[in-house]
């Protein structure tokens, strides 16, 4: 089992999901977050007074996946995540980690039977 976290634009949320639904991926959790990478932030005017914005937005996904379900989901994230045909700087990125153990709180089922 694998925990995916993903980080991408929130335009690009549709398109992810989209994608996520073609491979049959339907279990997600999708949180606001702010950040900054190689873009770092942009200028803004806000009545009158310049000033810069370091954190952007972004939306972060969490996605568990037995094992079976991983590239796919990686590909599907990538696919929909990606702006333009080579991408640009700001996308985001894909993390993978070992996930341990799941549990179903409503049947007490373990493992990937409760992914």
């Amino acid at each position: 089992m694998k925990l995916i976290i993903a980080i991408i634009q929130p335009n690009r949320l549709e398109a992810v999901k989209a994608a996520l639904a073609e491979v049959e991926v339907f279990r997600l959790t999708v949180m606001d977050v702010q950040g900054f990478g190689r873009q770092r932030g942009h200028g803004e005017v806000y009545r009158g007074r310049e000033f810069t914005v370091d954190l952007v937005r972004k939306v972060q996904l969490m996605i568990a996946v037995n094992d079976a379900f991983l590239e796919p989901t990686i590909e599907a994230i990538t696919k929909g995540g990606r702006t333009g045909p080579s991408g640009q700087i700001g996308d985001g990125k894909i993390l993978v980690l070992p996930l341990e153990d799941c549990i179903r709180i409503r049947t007490g089922e373990r493992g990937g039977e409760a992914i």
